[in-house]
């Protein structure tokens, strides 16, 4: 399974629960109101193989005035933690596109907890100058989801394609973070770069999304030599 595709799965995740709790992006829309994800911080055991079964579990765990923090799981079919996914959500006003006040009860629904503060998530550091490859991708139709924003899988398309097709068929992510800092939207160009350290068996990779001279995304990525046990 790809990063890009996993990501698509936790989110349907987190959309039926909505659904199921009768608060899905309909009910908020008509509010003006829509979750977005500012941040998530990803713990990688292993990526699902091809024809696996996996069970995806989520809960939105706690909120403050402005971010709710939500929790995933990722199983294989004996109950193996295959990846753990932490997630920063605000809630946005679709018409002023600003970030609002989570009130009470829109998370009541999820027996969140209450806090003063939300766990900080790793925040990932910028590329420097020296990168190696730099490339750059327009924002197509079909890049954007229900809700008028690019779709979160997308920045990560754009983030592994950065890296060389040998490195990626060689190595396998073992921590995933991105932060997500500015929005994109239809019709821009991006640019996409990346800085990889470290030698053959551990690798990080370092990324940048931008448009003009204003970043939308960072990422950091550590890599782990691919084994004959994981590959099958």
């Amino acid at each position: 399974m790809t990063i890009a595709m996993l990501l698509n799965v936790v989110v349907l995740t987190s959309e039926a629960q909505n659904r199921n709790l009768g608060i899905d992006h309909n009910v908020l829309g008509e509010q003006g109101l829509g979750w977005v994800v500012t941040s998530y911080s990803m713990k990688v055991n292993r990526m699902p193989r091809v024809d696996e079964l996996i069970t995806v579990t989520t809960r939105g765990t706690s909120y403050n005035r402005f971010f709710a923090f939500r929790e995933f799981w990722v199983v294989d079919a004996d109950g193996q933690e295959l990846v753990k996914i932490d997630s920063i959500w605000v809630l946005m006003d679709e018409v002023k596109r600003k970030i609002t006040t989570i009130s009470p009860e829109v998370v009541s629904q999820y027996e969140s907890e209450a806090v003063k503060k939300v766990p900080r998530l790793p925040r990932p550091t910028a590329p420097p100058e020296a990168v190696i490859a730099e490339k750059n991708y327009q924002i197509r139709y079909n890049d954007i989801d229900f809700n008028g924003h690019v779709n979160n899988s997308r920045y990560l398309e754009w983030i592994v394609d950065t890296l060389p097709m040998t490195f990626l068929e060689q190595h396998n992510p073992r921590t995933i973070d991105i932060r997500f800092e500015n929005e994109v939207v239809y019709g821009q160009t991006v640019q996409g770069t990346v800085e990889l350290l470290g030698d053959d068996s551990q690798s990080i990779s370092r990324h940048e999304i931008k448009f003009d001279d204003t970043i939308a995304a960072l990422a950091e990525i550590t890599w782990q030599k691919a084994t004959l046990t994981e590959d099958k």
